[in-house]
């Protein structure tokens, strides 16, 4: 009898095994399909100088790459890039906390309050665009009455065709857009910090902002640091929101990485050169998650 269960064993494992890879193969396809074919098409099509509308090309090896880093737009792009992503991730995480602090608190209508904070972020992007430019239109943008009729400014200001401007308009817009997703993170972390920290903070004198420091704050580290993480990530690959309130002007104020790639593959029907871009974008990325793991792993 042992003997035969013995023999028993292994077979149920087999096929608990092959069950398993059966149960996965569908997410495995569907990851290669989605995610493994398109990368690996991208690293290979940057090693060509490819017509967009026909698709032909011929092999050029690592000259796209050679031309990339020779080429000052890379490095204004990738710069511009990195201010539009700090800048918005700033703003996104001061309002973000700020927003789910008090919507933390019993004040009046609160689940309401809830509800509408997430309407930018479930907003169309096209729709919420057409709004903001016409608050932000120098001629006839509510924006400009507003300052002009409070005395704050003596002319209209050109919010989104003059530099910086351009730049801060789109870091405002980008904030209001995407807040919401750092306020239900953080909303729903600070619902799960045990009331009993806060009331040994104020038995120790502990005012409203030390215990934000020294009890809030600490709580909170491990969710905003997977969601500085992701809005990172999201925020430098944005596309449509840059596109469609500036399109990349002032001249070239606010053309980031993922405007180049569209602009290579699609103006200048350069599909090869539109590749090496944006495998690029993804190796800077790649370094800079690398860089933050690395740090994550020793500070704990």
């Amino acid at each position: 009898m042992p003997d035969a269960a013995a023999a028993r064993g292994p077979s149920l494992e087999r096929r608990d095994a092959l069950l398993g890879l059966v149960l996965i193969a569908p997410t495995i396809l569907v990851l290669g399909a989605v995610i493994v074919y398109p990368l690996l098409s991208a690293i290979y099509l940057s090693f060509f100088s490819i017509y967009t509308p026909t698709l032909d090309g011929n092999w050029v090896g690592l000259s796209n790459y050679r031309e990339l880093l020779a080429n000052g737009g890379f490095w204004s792009a990738l710069l511009t890039t990195a201010i539009w992503t700090v800048g918005t991730l700033t703003l996104q995480i001061i309002v973000g906390v700020g927003m789910a602090l008090l919507l933390h608190q019993n004040i009046l209508f609160r689940s309401l309050a809830r509800g509408l904070v997430l309407f930018p972020y479930f907003l169309s992007t096209v729709v919420a665009v057409l709004v903001w430019r016409w608050l932000f239109n120098d001629l006839y943008g509510i924006l400009n009455a507003m300052l002009m009729s409070a005395g704050i400014i003596d002319a209209p200001v050109n919010w989104l065709g003059a530099m910086p401007n351009a730049m801060l308009s789109i870091i405002v817009v980008g904030a209001w857009k995407f807040f919401p997703f750092v306020v239900i993170a953080v909303l729903a972390r600070l619902q799960t910090i045990p009331e009993t920290l806060y009331e040994a903070a104020k038995i120790d004198g502990a005012g409203p902002i030390a215990r934000f420091f020294d009890v809030t704050l600490p709580q909170l580290r491990d969710v905003l640091t997977i969601v500085i993480l992701l809005r990172t990530v999201w925020d430098f690959k944005e596309f449509d929101l840059i596109y469609l309130m500036t399109g990349g002007g002032p001249v070239n104020g606010t053309r980031t990485l993922p405007l180049i790639v569209y602009q290579q593959a699609f103006g200048l029907n350069q599909m090869g050169m539109a590749a090496a871009y944006a495998v690029s974008m993804m190796l800077v990325m790649l370094v800079f998650m690398l860089a933050y793991l690395q740090r994550a792993r020793a500070a704990s």
